[in-house]
């Protein structure tokens, strides 16, 4: 049993624990499937879909969001022709380092930096010799906690993020980055190799890529195109390990870059003093050796629901869209997944497209026809991990904003479909796992009904956001726990707002 806030902290799988009965599924609230509420009402969420491009405070009606991202991406694409230009011989050859934009981010969050934290760019070489790119955030020093007030003091916990596939970039996560480090985390992201700015192909000398696409890859990693393609889930899991080896490197116990004498590389990470790696104190849970988290997405949530199996440095994971687990029925594959790590998972409704319900049976990644006089199963999202995680008896969230896309989770400006606050609902939920259980604070936040959020609304200007649980979960899929409260009890429920039919 955990006993939180006192005596050592006990966790693993719980074994012959029974984890409370989740309630029996119910039908939906809300109109029959195939009427005309019903079709009337998913044609507005269809719409609610795209609220962060069109709805309001969004990138078309806040004024300040053109001139801010005309500044911003100018001035990233500046920087990284001057990156490009300064490593000749170490290609990115990707969409990020080409069209103008890409790599912007929230241009609303424009002088976050030496105001509400600090950031610091960090490089490195991969295990293929890569040139990996990337940057680190930190709270600013006397800073204090911008919801509480409360002093923050380092060494703090870490996050590595690692970027979903498709050629996800690490700017377009700078907005969890960023709210976790204003809370106290020193936080990581960084680009996988053949994204954003990192390099294309592989460098195991020091000279030019080496890179012989008609040879089969083999273990010395000097054949074939070892990280070539990068829509690879070996980019992702084994980008994440090195990622994590940067992070927890220090100047006596530096990061070896391979292949990197003809670069100005970083030996170790910038911020290592401010990282909390005391592994002999309570805080640190038992079997793992340091307090990190890993946050991925897409492709990127994949890896980090294998890494933390196999990874003993890691001591929380959240997945982004879709946590993986043994026997999921989800798009990505949850073989080798084995749960040891509290987990949150934020899933969404719809993938890269919206259409009508009656057309997004399956999953919301490889969606197939279903009867429009069905309901979508409710269920859908808990099979591709949640029930994996609560099956092995390891802590776990799911949580589906409402209206949701696969594409919630990156900045992107004025294309592509998200939700106006399914950004605000993810940042809130992940801060309240991570503060849980990375910093072992209470769980109540957790299980909140209103949930308080601080958005960027101009350059230099965060205003308070108030969600409503019930109004932002989605009526059409569970979102559901079972985790240990503040008394090392397990609490459990299968509709965490009562919207979503389980």
């Amino acid at each position: 049993m955990f006993t939180f806030g006192r005596g050592v902290l006990g966790r693993g799988v719980l074994g012959a624990i029974v984890l409370a009965a989740v309630a029996a599924p119910t039908a939906a609230a809300g109109p029959a499937p195939g009427t005309p509420e019903y079709l009337q009402r998913d044609a507005q969420n269809m719409n609610d879909a795209y609220g962060r491009i069109t709805g309001p405070g969004g990138q078309i009606q806040n004024p300040n969001y053109l001139p801010a991202l005309m500044v911003e991406q100018n001035e990233v694409v500046a920087n990284q022709l001057l990156e490009q230009a300064a490593t000749p011989t170490r290609l990115a050859i990707t969409p990020g380092n080409v069209f103008p934009g890409w790599n912007a981010g929230n241009p609303l969050r424009r002088g976050w930096d030496g105001k509400r934290g600090q950031i610091v760019r960090i490089s490195y070489t991969n295990r293929y010799g890569a040139l990996i790119r990337g940057d680190v955030f930190a709270p600013l020093p006397g800073a204090r906690d911008p919801y509480t007030g409360a002093a923050l003091k380092p060494p703090y916990p870490g996050v590595v993020i690692t970027t979903g596939s498709v050629q996800g970039s690490e700017r377009m996560y700078w907005w969890l980055a960023q709210d976790l480090a204003e809370r106290g985390y020193v936080v990581m992201t960084y680009d996988v190799q053949g994204q954003g700015t990192s390099e294309t192909l592989p460098h195991p000398t020091n000279a030019l890529p080496f890179c012989n696409p008609f040879a089969a890859p083999d273990d010395d990693e000097l054949s074939g195109c070892p990280g070539v393609p990068f829509q690879q889930e070996a980019n992702f899991t084994k980008g994440t390990e090195d990622a994590l080896d940067f992070f927890l490197s220090t100047p006596s116990s530096p990061y070896v870059s391979p292949a990197s004498d003809d670069l100005d590389v970083n030996d170790y990470n910038p911020y290592w003093q401010l990282f909390d790696r005391s592994a002999d104190k309570r805080t640190v849970t038992p079997g793992r050796t340091t307090r990190v988290a890993i946050v991925g997405h897409s492709l990127g949530a994949a890896a980090v629901s294998k890494v933390q199996g196999t990874d003993s440095r890691v001591e929380a994971v959240v997945a982004l869209d879709k946590l993986s687990g043994p026997g999921s029925t989800g798009p990505l594959s949850g073989d080798g997944v084995v749960p040891k790590v509290p987990a949150l998972a934020v899933q969404s409704e719809y993938g890269f497209t919206v259409q009508p319900y009656f057309l997004n049976g399956g999953n919301s990644l490889n969606p197939t026809p279903a009867s429009p006089l069905e309901r979508p199963d409710p269920m859908r999202e808990r099979k591709t991990g949640f029930d994996a995680w609560r099956k092995a008896g390891v802590d776990s969230m799911l949580v589906v904003p409402r209206a949701s896309t696969h594409l919630e989770y990156t900045d992107i400006p004025y294309v592509l479909p998200a939700s106006r606050y399914g950004q605000d609902l993810a940042s809130v939920y992940v801060q309240n796992w991570l503060g849980r259980y990375m910093k072992h604070q209470s769980s109540a936040p957790l299980l909140s009904t209103s949930l308080k959020y601080l958005e960027p609304t101009a350059v230099g200007t965060w205003t308070p956001v108030t969600l409503d649980r019930a109004a932002r979960l989605s009526f059409y899929y569970c979102s559901a726990y079972g985790f240990h409260d503040d008394r090392g009890r397990v609490v459990s429920s299968g509709d965490v707002a009562g919207v979503g039919g389980c």
